[in-house]
């Protein structure tokens, strides 16, 4: 048990933050025994894109925490492809304009930095896990999305590098695994109906896992192309892990 000054840690992003209808990271990395010097506190809203994290960065500061890991930038790509994702996300989340590599860009450099000046914190920036797992698709709509979590990766690098956060290189690590996949099934099209019929159908009604559903739905690594299933969300934990371990170097950042 440990018996020294705890840390807290504010993760901050949108559903695989908020762990609805994915896997449960905090969770894992809340139960293991050399975590037990961190308060983990979970500031994940589902559907969130950047700028909504803008707005809520007062409740983030509010916890006083000692780490701040953000996690933000797959609903991004989700409404620049796909339209009626956009649509729902107008209206859900207030969005003012069209979701672009410059917003996004816009959008963290201030995150970081309002952080950096409001908190103590050791910051950082986590790259975007893949929507499917097909990264040579010759499918349009796979191979945007594969275009855009490479460029928003590649932003939150920069950003980590240029503000000297600590850089989570949960991009690389996926694409690592991803060669070895034996589906590298594409993602080709978003349906609000298909996620209500996986989490409020199949979880909470049937009482399936995570895993099954995955398996029913015929993915390595998510659950239905964008929420991680365990072996996915294995990944994240591993990259998260090695932030909370560092004493201060930072892979991609000189924080």
């Amino acid at each position: 048990m440990h018996s020294g000054p705890i840390e807290t840690v504010a993760c901050v992003g949108s559903s695989t933050t908020a762990s609805k209808g994915t896997f449960r990271w905090i969770a894992e990395l809340e139960s293991r025994p050399q975590n037990s010097r961190f308060r983990f506190v979970n500031l994940g809203v589902g559907g969130d894109l950047s700028f909504n994290i803008i707005r809520r960065l007062r409740r983030v500061i509010g916890t006083q925490p000692d780490r701040v890991i953000i996690m933000i930038g797959t609903n991004d790509i989700l409404a620049s492809v796909f339209p009626n994702f956009r649509r729902i996300i107008r209206v859900w989340k207030g969005l003012p304009a069209e979701p672009t590599v410059q917003r996004f860009t816009d959008n963290l450099a201030l995150i970081t930095r309002r952080l950096r000046q409001d908190t103590p914190a050791r910051i950082a920036l986590s790259s975007l896990a893949p929507v499917g797992e097909d990264p040579h698709s010759s499918d349009p709509v796979q191979s945007r999305l594969n275009d855009l979590c490479a460029a928003l990766s590649g932003v939150i690098r920069d950003v980590s590098l240029r503000e000297g956060t600590y850089y989570i290189p949960l991009y690389e690590a996926f694409q690592d695994q991803l060669v070895h996949s034996q589906t590298a099934k594409p993602f080709t099209r978003f349906s609000f109906p298909s996620f209500y019929r996986d989490y409020l159908f199949r979880e909470m009604i049937l009482r399936r896992s995570f895993d099954e559903i995955s398996r029913i739905n015929g993915w390595e690594f998510h659950i239905d192309g964008i929420h991680l299933n365990t072996r996915g969300g294995r990944i994240l934990t591993h990259a998260v892990q090695e932030f909370l371990d560092s004493p201060g170097a930072t892979p991609g950042g000189t924080q």
